[in-house]
This record gives structure tokens, sequence and C-alpha cells, in this order.
């Protein structure tokens, strides 16, 4: 079917809530794709971060193609091969790489990232509630009293200017992001939000609501908003602060997790360690999955009941996300960062680029005001690139943690010539 059929028919039956580009991909391997007329694209975009090894990477084809041919999908009433060790695996990287660690940590698997997200401030305000709960009962209360302080326990979470957290009706309440979430009001309530690197805002806040808040939920490194990264100042503060008023760290790792930033979690990168941690994109290479992980202190709020999902980790998401994973763990630590630190050398190159950001394989670039970024995005289709615009004047990078240097040498001449 032609790219202008497909087009007729998805303007007439497929809701419009993307602004799709004019090219209709069909195939891929590796860094490249290709469009219904064979033309080829180097991808630096990798649907948005979630092809992390590429497209049609061999371990997790034949790990799809091995479980598909034996079970699909039995529900969550039941228990599969893979879902316990793959648990494990994810135990242990947020544990420093120690598989025996003390405490375990405990994962829900989900869809999506808004999913995950969902999961991680439904554990949040219901840990909050159970322990003021315990702690009441601890110091003699009666079961009434018990209730009540279960009923008062803080439920408000802290989020960050221009964080972006989702798209279901309490993951965009904590987007905060007005432009975004105007349309949709009345929102879910019990977000309040504070600017990105203010310790002393934070501090304010804190001192005036800090009864009253159970978390606070951030992106080490906001991605949507063009990647700005947390200084490691601001993010001590929020350890800090959670500790000192017994609330939560949340750190939303759906973009920046698996590897992107070249350590498994970004939070890694940043000396603090969070009470939630939610994950997604490319935690399985293409495969839709997310994940929501908790210190088993933490994640023992939750009872049969509590919280569910009909499709989260299926035989297909658990298998593809074990290939993943034990991919990953094959030396690209240092190539993520080698090569990422290259890209942003190279970047720096390309004229009209004021500022380079990023870690690892999570980049960006604020070009001047004479360039219009969505434009050079569909331009660069012509040229054979898949790039991302997420502002007037900014692109951002995320290409599959398989990119190699000549890769980017190839985009950024290209590139540098359109511009």
């Amino acid at each position: 079917m032609s790219l202008a059929e497909q087009q007729k028919l998805e303007s007439q039956y497929v809701m419009h809530t993307f602004g799709r580009k004019p090219v209709e991909l069909v195939s891929g391997k590796g860094m490249v794709v290709e469009d219904a007329d064979g033309n080829s694209y180097l991808d630096f975009i990798a649907g948005i971060g979630v092809c992390c090894l590429g497209h049609c990477h061999p371990a997790i084809v034949d790990a799809l193609q091995k479980q598909t041919e034996r079970l699909m999908h039995v529900s969550n009433y039941y228990y599969i091969e893979g879902r316990g060790q793959l648990a494990h695996q994810l135990s242990a990287l947020l544990n420093g790489g120690d598989a025996d660690a003390p405490e375990p940590w405990q994962t829900f698997f989900a869809n999506s990232g808004a999913e995950a997200n969902e999961c991680a401030i439904k554990l949040a305000r219901l840990y909050a509630r159970k322990s003021a709960e315990e702690k009441a009962r601890e110091a003699g209360a009666s079961d009434e009293q018990a209730k009540q302080a279960f009923e008062a326990a803080p439920r408000t979470i802290v989020v960050l200017d221009r964080s972006f957290h989702g798209r279901t009706l309490a993951t965009l309440a904590a987007t905060a992001q007005p432009a975004k979430q105007e349309a949709f009001q009345p929102l879910p309530g019990g977000f309040v939000s504070t600017p990105i690197n203010d310790v002393d805002a934070l501090k304010a806040l804190f001192e005036q609501q800090g009864a009253g808040i159970c978390a606070v939920m951030l992106e080490c490194i906001q991605g949507e908003s063009g990647v700005h990264p947390c200084t490691q100042e601001f993010l001590q503060a929020v350890r800090d602060l959670t500790n000192q008023y017994g609330a939560l760290m949340v750190c939303d790792e759906v973009q920046t997790g698996i590897y992107r930033c070249g350590a498994p979690f970004a939070f890694q990168h940043f000396g603090v360690t969070p009470d939630i941690v939610t994950m997604a994109k490319g935690i399985a290479a293409g495969m839709p999955m997310g994940a929501c992980a908790a210190p088993r202190h933490i994640a023992e709020a939750f009872q049969p009941g509590d919280h569910g999902t009909t499709f989260g980790g299926s035989c297909l998401a658990i298998a593809a996300a074990q290939a993943t994973l034990n991919t990953l763990a094959d030396g690209f630590t240092q190539h993520i960062n080698e090569v990422g630190a290259y890209m942003r050398e190279k970047l720096a190159t390309v004229p009209h680029v004021k500022e380079v950001r990023g870690v690892g394989f999570m980049n960006a670039v604020d070009l001047d005001e004479s360039v219009d970024a969505p434009s050079l995005v569909t331009a660069a289709l012509k040229e054979g690139l898949l790039l991302n615009a997420t502002g007037a004047h900014t692109l951002r990078f995320l290409p599959p943690l398989v990119c190699e240097k000549s890769d980017i040498d190839t985009m950024v001449q290209r590139l540098s010539a359109m511009l």
C-alpha cells in the first residue's frame, strides 16, 4: 500500500493524536530503517528511546519467536517462566549490581511508562497511609484512632516544573506543564510543582507543606522538555528533605533508565538512591513494557487487589526484557559513555548550535532562533535522517545504544550541510 493510501485510511479511521511525518516505515535493522519506497534512514530517535538495541536485534527476535511458539499470555493469575528471574535481575541493577543485597527490590510489571508512574503514585500514597496507621498503633492508638491516622496521612506529591510523567489523568496531573493540562481539567489533585534545580524553593516548599508531602517525583534528566539534567546538589537536597520529613523519593527512569545514560539507571550518576523507580521504553527493546520497583519494605504496602493489570508482565514481554538486559549487560556501559561523549563533541560543531546537553545516549542541542527545529526534522527525512524536535529550537537525540561513531559522523555531516 502506498504512503498516500495509508495517509487516506488513517485520516478517516485513526484518531488524530499525532502529527505524523510523511513517511511509511516498513522494515529496519540496527540503526537503519527503510520506508515503503525503499529509502533508508539513520534512526536517531529509536521509537522515542524504545528500540535500545536497534531494530530487529537478533537476540530479541529469537526470544520472541521462541516464546510465541510456546505461550504468549495467560494473565497474572498464574506463575510464568522468567518473571521472577527478570525481577531478580532488576533488583540487582537497582542495588548497584548486588544480586544478593540484604533488601531486594520488588517489581510490578506494567505495559508503559505512564502505567508504571500510576503505580508509583498509588504506592507512595498507600505507603504513607499504612505507615501512619502503623505508627499510631505502635503508640497505643485504638482501632478508630489508627483509622483516623490512616485517613489523615500525607498525600501530596511534589513534581518539577516542565516535567513529563505520562498522559493518563493522574500522570498528566503530575506533568507540570499547564499547556498540556488545561484542556483536560479537572485533573486529579494532590500534586504541587517546584522549579528544577532550585534548592531554596524546594526547601521553602517543604517548610510550608512538609507535613502533607508523601513523595517527590522527578526525572533525574528531564526528557520531553529537551534533556535538562538535575544538578547533584538538587537531587541530594531532595533525598535529604524526603528523609527528614518521612516522604519518599520517586525517580521516573522511563526515558533515562535501562542504560540510556550509561549506568543502568540515571540516579546512579548522582550518588542518591530513591525509594521507588519507574521504567519502560528500552526495557524490552521494542516490546511494550513498563515496570515500577521499590525496596521490599515499601513494596509490601501493596496487597492483592490494591493494583493490577491484564497484560502487564506477559510471557512475550518477559522474554523480550530478559533478552534485552542480558544483551546490555555485555559491555554496553563503556560504549554508551564513550560514544555518547563523542556525539556531544561532534554536535557542538554543527552550525547554529548554541548549547549541547546530555548524558550517554540522551542528548539535545539548542539551535539559534534562525532555525525552526520541527521544520528541520521534516527536511531531514530527505537526507535520510530520523530526528526529533522537542521545542521550536531544540533537537533531541535518543539513538539505539548500538550507535557507532561512524553513524554520528554521518548524521553530523548531513545535518551540518542542511544548516
